[in-house]
């Protein structure tokens, strides 16, 4: 199926699912949209179950779409930048040691505390699945999605001080959480472990890499839009920066994420400041704003239809269930250590712990890596796994926490 006819399905679903969410549902707009998708995956299963042949129909489109591609090489890049364009960089100054421990230790943290309890937990479900690989699910689902956590936000009005915190942490723990599932991944591919100090060298190159370059693009950028007045070549550099910085970030082996993040808080706060005039900045806010509503629209009905290609089996399904509370436990752990520490000498919003914690969503990244696994039994159960957390997290946690802040 060519490239076009899948971009017609997709972009039509999304048209489709956001009126039917609008006018009856009534959801947030990425909920919704996933839940639609995901319930047209079971009517697919359901219909096959009864000999109709639409599962097949259905395998040829999702056969045809390249998850881990699309959304790594293709919509995080636009999706992070225009997230990152309306964070203030003021707030995100202010909360910065809060956000750098829990994007990078937290993660990290994360990740161990997560494989250990999956290593320990599975051989009981009658799951044989090695410690690395175990590692590899943590790694993967630890980092929160910035992609759903922004539309969440955004939605139910969250305090500045919190939504800056749980914004930011977002958008810096999925360049980090990419870096720590490659290392990761890699050693369960190769079977070899790194040296550290290798492994520590890898890990400076992708995420410090990514920042500078980040900062160069940006800059680069900054200076180009200061000589402009004309919004349409303004909003193309744009464009440009997050296109070619992402693939040249690949291309040297820089963390793109990172780089788009660095980028588009350059550009949202000190471009549109002084290198922008006021009718610049209407059009490229509404350029970028309506970007991020299209690919969310697409991601989140592609992250519904995604459940027909799992390998489900009992077995599967019970360890996906079980990781849901085991997922949350540790993102509980991670956030209240380093938060009980800093509330030794700042305030936090009431109840930040438990906000943080169930605010922490998962999102297509989580499947996106997942997909991107050799194909393995160890793959199809990770996968599984990973699709039954990051659906609870949409769905339940989504549609929850907006009740949790406003009762904090």
């Amino acid at each position: 199926m060519s490239i076009v006819n899948i971009a017609a399905i997709l972009i039509s679903l999304a048209a489709l699912f956001s009126f039917i969410n609008y006018r009856y549902i009534k959801l947030p707009m990425t909920i919704g949209l996933m839940a639609q998708g995901l319930v047209l995956s079971l009517l697919v299963l359901l219909g096959d179950a009864f000999g109709l042949p639409l599962k097949v129909h259905a395998d040829k489109l999702i056969s045809s779409i390249d998850f881990n591609e699309t959304l790594m090489q293709g919509m995080l890049s636009y999706l992070l930048f225009a997230g990152a364009l309306h964070v203030n960089l003021e707030d995100l100054a202010k909360q910065k040691w809060v956000i750098a421990v829990l994007a990078s230790v937290g993660v990290v943290s994360s990740s161990f505390i997560i494989g250990l309890f999956m290593w320990l937990i599975l051989p009981l479900l009658g799951i044989e699945l090695s410690f690395i690989y175990c590692l590899v699910f943590g790694s993967l689902i630890s980092p929160t999605d910035p992609i759903a956590v922004l539309g969440i936000l955004k939605a139910v009005g969250a305090p500045k001080a919190l939504a800056t915190k749980i914004a930011g942490e977002s958008l810096f723990n999925d360049g980090v959480g990419v870096v720590v599932f490659l290392v990761v991944a890699g050693i369960a591919a190769s079977g070899q472990v790194g040296s550290p100090d290798h492994i520590a060298a890898l890990f400076v190159e992708e995420a410090l890499g990514g920042a500078v370059l980040g900062l160069v693009l940006g800059s680069i950028v900054y200076w180009m839009l200061k000589q402009t007045d004309h919004y349409s070549v303004e909003i193309l550099l744009t464009v440009a920066l997050v296109s070619g910085g992402y693939a040249l970030a690949t291309a040297i082996h820089f963390s793109g994420p990172i780089a788009m993040v660095i980028a588009g808080l350059l550009i949202g706060n000190h471009g549109r400041a002084s290198a922008m005039s006021d009718t610049t900045r209407e059009h490229l806010d509404s350029f970028w704003e309506l970007i991020d509503e299209i690919l969310n629209a697409v991601l989140f009905v592609l992250i519904g239809l995604e459940v027909l290609v799992l390998q489900l089996s009992g077995q599967s399904i019970l360890a996906g269930i079980l990781a849901i509370p085991l997922v949350l436990l540790a993102r509980f752990i991670v956030v209240a250590t380093p938060v009980s520490l800093f509330k030794l000498n700042r305030e936090f919003s009431p109840n930040a712990i438990k906000v943080m914690t169930w605010g922490g969503l998962r999102g297509g990244i989580s499947v996106a890596l997942a997909l991107s696994l050799a194909a393995s039994s160890e793959r199809d159960v990770i996968l599984v796994m990973t699709y039954i957390v990051v659906a609870f997290s949409i769905l339940v946690q989504g549609t929850t926490v907006g009740k949790l802040i406003k009762h904090q």
